[in-house]
């Protein structure tokens, strides 16, 4: 189990049985106040752009694709990524997250994950 965290999203390599479940508690947005985030996002304003849709929306997908990509490495990978972040289901863009994600089955209760647990052993 991998409780994700900053550093976790670049360079981490866990592959087979070693790595069976990812908790993401929030969404992988970048910290606003951040230089290089402040100085992008004081950019896309000055030309207009909305700042969120621009940057730092698809920024976090692409950041939470990766982190599930860290879950997945091979065919025979398998496992769960849980997203504990109420955000993905009750805004808006939470939909582009999920829609960004590769194929994998959705299950949005504890009852289903030890369904799909003991039906694994």
């Amino acid at each position: 189990m991998l409780f994700a965290t900053a550093s976790y999203w670049e360079g981490v390599d866990v592959p087979g049985e070693a790595l069976s479940c990812v908790i993401l508690v929030k969404l992988p947005f970048a910290v606003p106040d951040d230089p290089l985030t402040e100085a992008k996002i004081k950019s896309i304003e000055r030309s207009g752009g909305n700042p969120f849709y621009n940057y730092s929306l698809p920024q976090a997908v692409l950041r939470l694709r990766q982190g599930f990509g860290r879950l997945i490495r091979s065919r025979d990978d398998r496992g769960i990524v849980a997203i504990l972040d109420p955000r993905v289901r009750t805004k808006r863009y939470g939909r582009y997250f999920l829609d960004d994600l590769p194929s994998c089955r959705e299950i949005t209760s504890l009852d289903d994950v030890e369904h799909l647990l003991k039906a694994a052993e």
